[in-house]
């Protein structure tokens, strides 16, 4: 492989490399096209080579390291591929903290790339010597400390494998300035030695999940025969069935898969917020997200079922709520490819660890013809419950109800996306999350990006950023509060110098960090500590940093401003002014059982329990 624009290098495939070199070659093998980071002294050797790698690898500098790994992640989740972040040692580092534990609890393929001081000045507390792998070993699948450049072809091999792998996550690789900087021939056919590993030839053997009785591969070929007649047997006897999927459906690209299986079955589907739009909503086997901000149909749907069946949710404490109250007259399957997940937070009648459009596929195949036909009256009971509680909480206006709701926005966002697919929403972390999953119609995966074990404030605007240049051909609008936009806004410079032209931005703001104003309302007497938020005149801010910016605080204005946003040839910041006291229903308070939730629709009235 030569160097691009290349004129001090050997370019021969046989030629010395310095570790440096041999980074981004390695890269290029795997695929990368796109990296995002910051530099520093540690990591200087890397980005000296990087710029004879320029017309093939293309480097973002972001405003910070956390805006980098988050931009990564915008990659990773919008492809499917692994994303890629660099930093440098120490601070740099630390920095990419966030992001890898973000990616680490919502099962994204990262690889985090940090420069180290040299070997010999490991553990002397060296200028910016920080123990980043140490640091990073709870929230890594793995991760590696390299001090030779021999070890980088394997090394980094194995780093993307162990990220696109089994369930996706992070993996970081320190790699000492020296290390970089040595010169050596590369051996590209280093075995890869990983359990487990297709590469090293050996596939990832079942094995039996404590307490469940029943285990298997991921390997579509290894699951069982009486496994899976088992599942479809309680399926097909039961009265009153559910699917609740989630991100394991879209990591494993098995959306069609679920489809087929749910008309198949005629078991009606829900999922958690990260597996939104794995269904289309219109869909008649569709019902909605359950959990603390799910609808009252959706969670007493789950309260109500007599077999769950899980297949790529972890049962996350923000679905289930008060775990031991949690589907209490359901006999639970789970399927995961991560068998640490089954069993974990509840308990599982079958467990079975499996890709999950290999399950997917043998439960449609084990299934009986007619099976669709089994569940009418249980599908009527939930249309019953849905038109009880009325799905969409409509929005009630007082005198007092600002001109501007959050709602207005969600609506103006619906009928700009009708009909149309090349669109993605990356949301932030707090209300307007929830208002975004509530009342954006997402009818196909990846189409909604957003921050969900970790809920990381300051996700969106970067995340953007990744999933802007991985589709230029789509719109990526982000959706964000006003607290978490100015955590991360530095980022509008990053836009401007990579001439992103596909990314807008709607800030919902309401001067408040709104989703804990939110509980201090509802739990704590309307204490409002911390919680007041002051910012910039943020179309001033898009001004400032070259963007078009606009401000609305009508109704009437909503759907012309976010057209008009969308048809700037330019980056753009929508600043909505919303009611600042909207809260976001139905509500799971913390410790209850999902069934027992706060409903409400109007404005500021005490909410009632919808038990």
């Amino acid at each position: 492989m030569s160097h691009p624009d290349s004129s001090d290098t050997n370019t021969q495939p046989d030629s010395q490399r310095t570790g440096a070199q041999i980074i981004c070659e390695t890269l290029l093998r795997e695929g990368v096209r796109v990296v995002f980071g910051i530099p520093g002294g540690a990591i200087m050797p890397l980005y000296h080579a990087l710029w004879e790698y320029r017309g093939t690898l293309r480097h973002v500098l972001c405003r910070h390291e956390q805006g980098a790994g988050h931009a990564a992640e915008g990659w990773a989740r919008s492809t499917g591929n692994v994303g890629v972040c660099l930093a440098t040692s120490g601070p740099g580092a630390t920095n990419l903290v966030t992001p890898i534990a973000n990616a680490w609890m919502d099962s994204t393929p990262l690889v985090a790339i940090t420069g180290q001081v040299p070997s010999p000045l490991l553990g002397t507390d060296a200028f910016q010597e920080i123990d980043i792998t140490g640091i990073t070993v709870p929230i890594t699948k793995h991760n590696y400390l390299v001090t030779s450049a021999r070890a980088l072809p394997q090394v980094l091999r194995e780093a993307f494998h162990v990220a696109r792998s089994g369930r996706p996550g992070p993996v970081l690789v320190d790699i000492t300035k020296d290390a970089q900087l040595e010169r050596v021939t590369p051996d590209w056919d280093a075995s890869v030695m990983l359990p487990g590993s297709p590469i090293a030839g050996s596939p990832i053997a079942g094995s039996p999940i404590a307490g469940s009785p029943i285990a298997a591969s991921p390997i579509a070929a290894s699951l069982p025969h009486d496994a899976i007649q088992r599942v479809a047997e309680m399926l097909t006897t039961a009265v009153r069935p559910l699917m609740l999927v989630g991100n394991g459906i879209i990591e494993s690209g098995a959306s069609d898969a679920l489809r087929i299986f749910a008309e198949h079955s005629g078991i009606p589907v829900v999922a958690t917020l990260l597996g939104l739009g794995v269904m289309p909503e219109q869909h008649p086997l569709w019902l909605g997200m359950p959990g603390m901000h799910g609808w009252v149909h959706v969670n007493r749907a789950i309260q109500q079922c007599d077999v769950l069946l899980n297949i790529g949710s972890r049962f996350d404490d923000r679905v289930t709520g008060k775990a031991a109250s949690f589907a209490p007259r359901a006999r639970i399957v789970h399927i995961d490819i991560d068998a640490a997940e089954i069993n974990k937070v509840v308990r599982a009648d079958v467990g079975l660890v499996a890709d999950a459009g290999a399950a997917l596929h043998a439960l449609t195949d084990a299934l009986p013809n007619d099976a669709s036909n089994r569940f009418q009256l249980w599908r009527g009971e939930i249309a019953a419950l849905r038109d009880q509680h009325h799905p969409r909480q409509t929005y009630v206006r007082h005198d007092s109800t600002s001109p501007l709701a959050p709602h207005d926005i969600f609506d103006g966002f619906n009928a700009a996306f009708e009909n149309r697919n090349d669109w993605r929403v990356v949301t932030d972390v707090g209300q307007h999350q929830m208002w975004a999953a509530q009342l954006i119609h997402w009818d196909r995966p990846r189409a909604l990006i957003t921050s969900g074990g970790a809920g990381t404030m300051g996700f969106a605007l970067p995340a953007a950023i990744g999933a802007a240049i991985a589709n230029p051909h789509e719109t990526i609008w982000v959706v964000c509060g006003d607290g978490g936009f100015q955590m991360t806004s530095g980022e509008l410079a990053t836009i401007r110098q990579e001439r992103l032209t596909n990314l807008k931005v709607a800030i919902v703001n309401n001067g408040y960090l709104g989703m804990v104003r939110q509980w201090q309302e509802l739990f704590e007497g309307r204490r409002y500590s911390g919680t007041l938020l002051t910012g910039p005149n943020f179309e001033l801010l898009a001004v400032a940093h070259g963007h078009r910016g606009f401000t609305v605080r009508e109704r009437a204005n909503v759907r012309d401003t976010i057209q008009a946003a969308w048809n700037h040839a330019g980056c753009a910041v929508i600043d909505f002014h919303v009611e600042r006291e909207a809260n976001v229903f139905p509500i799971v308070p913390t410790g209850n059982a999902i069934g027992d939730m706060l409903s409400e629709s109007v404005a500021h009235p005490s909410p009632h329990m919808v038990s």
